[in-house]
This record gives C-alpha cells, sequence and structure tokens, in this order.
C-alpha cells in the first residue's frame, strides 16, 4: 500500500508533499473516478488515480 500525496511524489506530479497536498485538497485527484480529498487515502494496486486527463493504475507504477 502506499498514500496517495506519497504516489504523487512517487511518480513525479507533485515535487513535495506540500503540492501533492494542495492538488488533492483543492479536489484535482481522482481515485477509481470519485474526487478524494484526503492525502493520506491508502492505494492498493488495483487503484486508479487520475490528474486531468492521465490515469495512472497504482500496480503498473509501484514495484
Amino acid at each position: 500500500m502506499i498514500k496517495l500525496d506519497q504516489f504523487l511524489k512517487f511518480l513525479g506530479i507533485a515535487s513535495t508533499g506540500g503540492q501533492a497536498k494542495l492538488m488533492i485538497l483543492d479536489g484535482k485527484v481522482k481515485v477509481n473516478g470519485i474526487i478524494e480529498t484526503r492525502r493520506g487515502k491508502k492505494l492498493t494496486a488495483e487503484d486508479q488515480v487520475t490528474i486531468g486527463n492521465k490515469t495512472f493504475k497504482v500496480g503498473d507504477n509501484i514495484v
């Protein structure tokens, strides 16, 4: 498992934890098609994270 804010940093979408937090709190991040505002949301390999028009499957990006 990985937290949502850590996943955004891992992908390089957010350069800092603060930037990831703001993206999440501003409603710019969806998990499985639903806006997620909890930066500590725990993701599993099957979850899909969408930012803008890009979608990332957690399991395809975390080894």
